[in-house]
């Protein structure tokens, strides 16, 4: 076999794998969002989409839950990620403990904290056993919904910082320890040397770990569902609702098109904001 071409062979069942499982699938639902079952190009999906009465509320609840979980879930990677790159004894377990919510599912994780949040669950047996209430609280009740908001909150960071955490992780691992000791020689403190040397020697991790929490972020449903029901429409759950309670393949294709498009923005966004220098020292 020529060398030239071995890395193209080595490639191609991947590429197999990715245009079988990913641009037909995909190539199928966004013919089903701008075309009609016979064929006619048409924009009328993508409007009854933009139109309807939960589109609002389930793009904003998408989006507030994004800019609130992230940024959160990023500062408590770094935090973890630095505490256990500086550990000498006990990092494994640490680590292992603190990545155990990535064996859970999504779903299984909205039922860990609806038994908490419940009229029945841990917290109201915990705030009737300190005499703070005389009666349980419905805290996911209709009438609740920022509590809703703020438990969905929860139980995402609980469920998916681990995901940044090993990301972080295995980049901060990856910087040499000679940069961070001589900032040290030259007498800059710990947080200096953070901002200065680590943050930036981590930017390819970061951009990693961002785009992924994003995109995933934007996909959120099953947490959701279990804490929140209708009482909390998502752009994702819009899709399973249209598909299977609605039966319009159309508008969910639509909404499917709508969460790819955003996830596209945002990873752009995110690339272009810590794009490395050309030259520059990457890790």
């Amino acid at each position: 076999m020529n060398p030239r071409t071995l890395p193209y062979w080595l490639l191609a069942p991947a590429l197999v794998f990715l245009c079988v499982f990913f641009l037909y699938p995909f190539s199928l639902v966004a013919w089903q969002a701008i075309a009609t079952d016979e064929g006619v190009l048409t924009t009328q999906y993508l409007q009854r989409m933009a139109s309807h009465w939960k589109f609002d509320r389930a793009l904003t609840n998408t989006l507030l839950l994004t800019a609130a979980v992230v940024p959160i879930q990023l500062s408590l990677a770094l935090l973890m990620a630095t505490m256990v790159s500086k550990m000498n004894r006990g990092r494994d377990v640490v680590l292992y403990i603190w990545t155990i919510p990535l064996g859970i599912s999504d779903l299984a994780a909205g039922l860990i904290w609806l038994a908490i949040f419940d009229q029945t669950g841990f917290l109201n047996s915990a705030l009737f056993g300190l005499g703070m209430i005389e009666q349980p609280v419905t805290f996911l009740g209709y009438q609740n919904k920022t509590t809703i908001f703020v438990a969905v909150m929860l139980a995402e960071i609980w469920r998916a910082t681990a995901i940044m955490l090993v990301i972080l992780v295995a980049g901060i691992g990856l910087i040499p320890k000679e940069y961070n000791e001589a900032a040290e020689v030259f007498g800059a403190g710990r947080w200096k040397r953070f901002t200065k040397v680590t943050l930036p020697l981590l930017k390819p991790s970061l951009q990693t770990a961002l785009v992924l929490r994003v995109i995933l972020a934007f996909e959120v449903f099953a947490v959701v569902s279990a804490l929140g029901g209708t009482n909390l429409p998502v752009l994702m759950g819009e899709v399973y609702d249209w598909q299977f309670k609605l039966q319009d393949s159309h508008i969910a294709a639509s909404y499917a098109l709508l969460i790819l498009a955003i996830s596209i923005a945002f990873t752009l966004l995110i690339m272009g904001l810590l794009r490395t220098p050309k030259g520059a020292q990457t890790t």
